[in-house]
C-alpha cells in the first residue's frame, strides 16, 4: 500500500525527482530513528528528500542526504541536518534488499516521509536508473495524457 492510502497517515514530504530519474520496481516501508527536535522539525515540514539515497552497512540500513532542518526553538539538542539516519526494518528484509541492490543498476531511494499515527515512516523504493531516452518518453507520454484530458474536458462542455 502507498503511504497516502493508509488510514491515519499524513504525508510530510515526497521525492518527486526519484520518479523522474528512476524506475521504481518495489516499495518498502521502514521506520526511522530520529531525535525529538528532528520530529518537531518534521511536523513543521522542514525536510528535503531530493538527493537522498539509502545504503546497507553491517546489516543495518541508513538514509544518506536526507536534510531535516534544525528546529528553530531547539538549542544544544539540534543535530546535524545531513547526518545519516538509521532506518528500522527486520533483519531478513534488510538481507533481501542487500541481495537485490548487489545486482547492477539497483539502488534504494527514499520516496516519501509520512506520519503513521505518532510514528514517522519512510517509504523506500528499489529503483533502477532511467536513461535520457526513458525520461523523454515518460515526458512525452505525460504530455499526451494531459492533451487527451484537456480535449475531453473541452468536448464535454460543447
Amino acid at each position: 500500500m502507498a503511504a497516502n492510502e493508509k488510514k491515519g497517515s499524513k504525508i510530510i514530504a515526497q521525492n518527486k525527482k526519484a520518479f523522474h530519474d528512476y524506475f521504481v520496481d518495489e516499495k518498502y516501508e521502514a521506520g526511522i530513528a530520529l531525535f525529538g527536535t528532528e520530529v518537531k522539525s518534521l511536523r513543521a515540514g522542514a525536510v528535503n528528500l531530493k538527493d537522498s539515497y539509502c545504503h546497507i552497512e553491517g546489516g543495518e540500513i541508513f538514509a544518506v542526504g536526507m536534510h531535516i532542518s534544525p528546529y528553530e526553538q531547539g538549542n544544544i539538542f539540534n543535530r546535524d541536518p545531513l547526518r545519516e539516519k538509521k532506518l528500522l526494518m527486520h533483519k531478513r528484509e534488510i538481507m533481501k534488499l542487500q541481495g537485490l541492490i548487489s545486482r547492477d543498476g539497483y539502488t534504494l531511494i527514499p520516496l516519501s516521509l509520512y506520519f503513521s499515527g505518532s510514528h514517522v515512516k519512510v517509504e523506500i523504493g528499489l529503483c533502477r536508473g532511467k536513461k535520457l531516452y526513458d525520461k523523454r518518453d515518460a515526458a512525452a507520454r505525460k504530455q499526451a495524457d494531459r492533451d487527451i484530458e484537456r480535449f475531453s474536458k473541452s468536448r464535454d462542455r460543447d
